[in-house]
C-alpha cells in the first residue's frame, strides 16, 4: 500500500531509488525495501521522504488512504 503510493511519487517526481535515496539521506536499499512494503517510515522519514520529493506529506497519507 504505502510501497506503491511512495513507487508513483518517486516516479511523478522524476527520480530514481538513487536520487531519492540521496536527497533523503538514506540508503537505496531502504527505498526499496520501503516500495515492496517490506519496512514501513517513522513519521520523521515520511516527511524527509516527502521533502526530498518536493510533495506534502498530507497528500501522501491520502494516497494512501485511498489506496487501502
Amino acid at each position: 500500500m504505502f510501497g506503491q503510493v511512495l513507487r508513483d511519487a518517486r516516479i511523478a517526481a522524476g527520480m530514481t531509488q538513487e536520487d531519492l535515496a540521496h536527497h533523503a539521506q538514506v540508503d537505496r536499499t531502504y527505498i526499496s525495501q520501503l516500495e515492496r512494503d517490506l519496512k514501513s517510515p517513522t513519521l520523521a522519514m515520511l516527511f524527509r521522504l516527502c521533502d526530498a520529493m518536493g510533495i506534502s506529506a498530507a497528500n501522501m497519507v491520502a494516497e494512501v488512504e485511498k489506496a487501502r
